[in-house]
């Protein structure tokens, strides 16, 4: 049977329309594949609601924060995180977006944090130097040398203290020279009889004469820093005797160093290097952060050993 002229221009019309129904399916199935890929990959959480307030779409980060929705306030806190939440209307349906400001609010804090200590510091430091020069009068008129140690010891640690402030307020500004990792032993030897302890502790020490490039004062105070909390650790320690070791490791790309202690493991590694956290009595929480800091700055690095309990410190032999 042979079909019509028109019947047959009419199947044709009608197998090229399927043709091209299918081929714009792909290109919508293909289409929302990537719209799908786009929404996955956005650092932020996610939704398409509805009138009713019903999901259409959301990423895989907005199903952990679902309570989120319905929320009316600007910023919102959820397991110590903080978030910005911003809504956008489009005919019928609205858009969420969630954003973590967690570090945003953090890095705030920690700059008004900074100016405020940074201000204390200033207005502490001019009656510590009084206090220090009236104290050497005082040493050489009286005999009450342990009463006068003692109070060595209380301004040390406050200056000690006025120092990291202001180097951690004002940022990390490296002179590099050099000179002999042998160097560091006397100071931080000094240091320590003026860094108050109960219980006997022996310092072990291996810094040979070799010579390194970096900022010595700041490395130093990495260095007393690491050895204060080993101190410290061991203070808190049930034992009535301690080990500290302050120990070099020759590397071929790096001068390695290792401070050991026999003391309390730590408690929060999480917090370690977090600024103004600490889980000590004593201390400010700023010597971690701030040895952080440094060691960045000579483009090092610094961590917690694992073999043994203590910190490993890593500066490159050829410093940029």
């Amino acid at each position: 049977m042979q079909i019509p002229q028109n019947s047959q221009e009419l199947l044709c019309n009608l197998e090229h329309l399927i043709n091209q129904t299918y081929e714009v399916e792909k290109e919508f199935k293909e289409l929302k594949e990537i719209l799908n890929g786009v929404i996955e990959f956005l650092p932020q959480a996610l939704w398409v609601v509805d009138k009713d307030n019903n999901i259409i779409i959301q990423n895989s980060k907005a199903k952990t924060l679902q309570h989120i929705i319905n929320s009316k306030n600007d910023e919102i806190e959820i397991n110590n995180k903080v978030y910005l939440i911003q809504k956008s209307t489009l005919e019928d349906k609205t858009i969420i977006v969630a954003t973590d400001i967690t570090e945003q609010k953090r890095n705030q804090r920690l700059i008004s944090m900074g100016q405020m200590a940074a201000h204390l510091a200033h207005e502490i430091r001019n009656p510590i130097g009084s206090i220090s020069i009236l104290l050497s009068i005082l040493n050489k008129k009286c005999n009450q040398n342990d009463i006068i140690n003692d109070i060595k010891q209380a301004i040390f640690r406050v200056e000690r203290i006025i120092k990291s402030t202001l180097l951690f307020s004002k940022g990390i500004k490296i002179k590099p020279k050099k000179f002999l990792i042998s160097d560091f032993q006397k100071e931080i030897q000094e240091a320590i009889t003026y860094y108050s302890r109960t219980k006997n502790i022996e310092f072990v020490y291996f810094l040979p004469e070799i010579e390194i490039v970096g900022d010595f004062d700041l490395l130093l105070l990495v260095l007393q820093n690491m050895v204060f909390n080993a101190i410290d650790a061991i203070e808190y320690d049930e034992n009535d005797e301690g080990v500290v070791e302050v120990l070099y490791q020759n590397d071929e790309n790096y001068h390695i160093f290792n401070i050991y202690d026999s003391g309390i493991e730590i408690e929060n590694k999480d917090i370690l290097f977090e600024a103004f956290k600490t889980t000590k009595t004593k201390g400010n929480g700023l010597g971690l952060a701030l040895s952080l800091q440094i060691i960045k700055a000579h483009n090092g690095e610094i961590a917690l050993t694992t073999q043994k309990k203590g910190f490993s410190i890593k500066i490159p032999k050829h410093l940029k």
